[in-house]
């Protein structure tokens, strides 16, 4: 198995983010641009072996050179995070300290895990629908009968369905709805990828699609076969099954699914969200430690993604060489796939479906209160409740919700080690989502019932409110941090998404300079109504004279809007009048002492 180690090497973005130090333990941040982009994807050669399916157009003797498939069996990965890993946690000495792969302004580089979109540069409404998809979906308008060839079935999961080949646009899996609950499935995965996308994750493009039964063809001698290893004849009889139970639609007669696009590369099996493969040499940093990991606990909290396991994800193979996916060479993308279960997903048992989001499947820390307590307490699931308007999304709502509380199906190695940090700079980036955008990333669910549509987008922003006022009370929230020549400004994202009430804001600032981070008087900072903030600074060296990156030269400035416990403390060298300031380092304190 490649997933078995963690690794020796010390994590490349947590050497970048390493200040020197300087006198009375502050940190020094040193004189060089942050690092924005990871090396996670440089190109690597993998361990050739021979091909175990060989196709009949390959060479004599073909080898493939590409990492390790992976295959994660969901009740190991149950229990073992359920029960086998709190029990060595128990025993064992494992202290959860901050992120591994955090960038000197307190952000998350560029990767093959995540990359920057709405939280470095806004996006319109339309970019956030368009999302991974771009301008090329599954349309089939125009598509002649028998033109989509089904060449794969799809045995397992809570959504039946099938691959189909489209020339000149792609390969797709199609996935149909419950039964019991028509139109939330499609609609859910559609509106997931684009949140996650949008905020900087790696999603598929999966849109809602209505297919006419008369589009479909089935490949000859088509056969499946399912986790347990049983394979089957995925015959018309299999395909009619699948289109049975699908939504039907009033459009043509045609049913209602979503097409999830074939992931690019090989896919080589889910990634774990714990330790490193130690068959890619780019996975320096334990999945555990990773920010970007850590932080979705939050995105997942607020869809109620409660199925956020590692079954759920896929890597893929990325080989430089496109027209031969399995050689070298190549590395590996990881990708967030499967998100029906968002917005919610209901068990065949009803005291499961209202424990989601608020307890683990097997919950031993409620188990033992109710055991201690006799079972008096009233608990979220006690209270929970469909909504008539809104059925098909069982008991999701914005009732009880307490983003910091929230739980999924069960532990998540990540997500268990998420700090107050991690969890903030989740915040900040679904900060970044107006209203705008979350009514467009909804409306791509594209439900038949206007009410759907509505009940989704209340409760939604709800929940993102909800998030803000938790993870915004104790670090600050100001982001958008840069400097320009004496002018240090920012953007204070409470203030900006009306979190708290104009009444919990008064902003000030505070000036430290030299070597021994001397208190200078005379600076404040200066709010605008769009939440902006700026502070002008005094100059404390010239031009010329000492180094650069001499300690004289060295800032910090403090920032505080007086809603958040602690500042947003900026690091900065005065490179004199001419030159002006240069921003090195952010850092998120949880109180207001000095620095020092």
């Amino acid at each position: 198995m490649a997933h078995s180690k963690a690794s020796p090497r010390i994590p490349v973005l947590l050497v970048a983010s390493l200040a020197l130090g300087c006198g009375g333990g502050v940190r020094r941040f040193p004189l060089r641009e942050p690092l924005w982009k990871d090396n996670d994807t440089t190109p690597y050669m993998a361990k050739c072996k021979p091909d175990p399916k060989p196709d009949p157009k390959d060479p004599p003797n073909h080898q493939i050179c590409m990492p390790e498939e992976y295959e994660s069996g969901f009740l190991w990965d149950g229990a073992d995070n359920i029960a086998f890993r709190p029990l060595a946690k128990f025993f064992a000495v494992d202290p959860a300290g901050e992120a591994a792969n955090v960038n000197a302004m307190d952000e998350v580089a560029d990767s093959s895990w995540f990359t920057n979109r709405i939280g470095k540069a806004p996006m319109t409404p339309e970019e956030v629908v368009r999302g991974p998809c771009g301008d090329k979906v599954l349309d089939p308008t125009g598509s002649a009968d028998g033109s989509w060839l089904v060449d794969m079935g799809k045995p397992n999961g809570a959504n039946p369905g099938f691959r189909v080949k489209v020339e000149g646009v792609g390969k797709f899996m199609l996935k149909a709805d419950p039964t019991d609950q028509p139109e939330r499935a499609t609609g859910a995965t559609s509106i997931a990828v684009r949140l996650y996308h949008a905020a900087g994750w790696f999603a598929p493009c999966d849109s809602v699609v209505y297919v006419r039964p008369s589009l479909l063809k089935l490949k000859p001698g088509l056969k499946v076969t399912d986790n347990s290893g049983i394979t089957k004849a995925f015959d018309q009889a299999a395909l009619d099954k699948v289109l049975k139970f699908a939504s039907t639609s009033s459009r043509d007669g045609a049913v209602r699914m979503v097409a999830s696009r074939w992931l690019p590369g090989r896919a080589i099996g889910p990634f774990r969200y714990e330790k490193t493969r130690d068959d890619d040499p780019n996975d320096a940093i334990p999945h555990e430690d990773r920010r970007d990991l850590r932080g979705a606990r939050v995105i997942a909290a607020w869809m109620n993604h409660f199925d956020s396991r590692e079954q759920n994800t896929m890597d893929t193979w990325m080989s430089e060489n496109p027209k031969d996916p399995t050689s070298s060479p190549g590395h590996i993308q990881h990708w967030y796939i499967d998100l029906g279960d968002c917005f919610g997903s209901e068990w065949a048992l009803d005291g499961i479906s209202r424990r989601l989001g608020h307890a683990y499947y097997l919950d031993f820390g409620y188990v033992a209160e109710d055991f201690v307590t006799f079972g008096v307490i009233e608990r979220p699931w006690d209270r929970a409740h469909r909504s008539d308007d809104a059925k098909i999304f069982g008991y999701f709502n914005s009732q009880d919700f307490e983003p910091q509380k929230w739980r999924g199906g069960y532990p998540n190695p990540a997500f268990g080690r998420m700090s107050e940090h991690d969890g903030a700079w989740a915040a900040r980036l679904i900060a970044r989502f107006g209203p705008e955008h979350v009514e467009a990333a909804i409306r791509a669910g594209d439900y038949t019932d206007p009410r759907h549509t509505e009940f989704l987008v209340k409760h939604m922003l709800i929940r993102q409110q909800a998030i803000l006022k938790h993870y915004f009370r104790k670090l600050s929230p100001i982001a958008d941090v840069r400097a320009s020549g004496a002018e240090l400004c920012g953007v204070d994202l409470a203030r900006r998404t009306n979190a708290y009430p104009p009444s919990a804001f008064a902003y000030g600032a505070k000036l430290y300079a030299g070597e021994a981070l001397t208190p200078r008087p005379g600076v404040s900072a200066r709010p605008s109504a769009d939440g902006s903030v700026c502070v002008t600074l005094p100059h404390v060296a010239d031009d010329g004279g000492v180094a650069d990156d001499a300690a004289a030269r060295y800032v910090i400035v403090d920032i505080q809007n007086g809603q958040a416990t602690g500042p947003l403390r900026a690091h900065l060298y005065d490179l004199g009048p001419r030159r002006g300031y240069r921003l090195v380092g952010i850092e998120r304190p949880d109180d207001a002492d000095a620095p020092g």
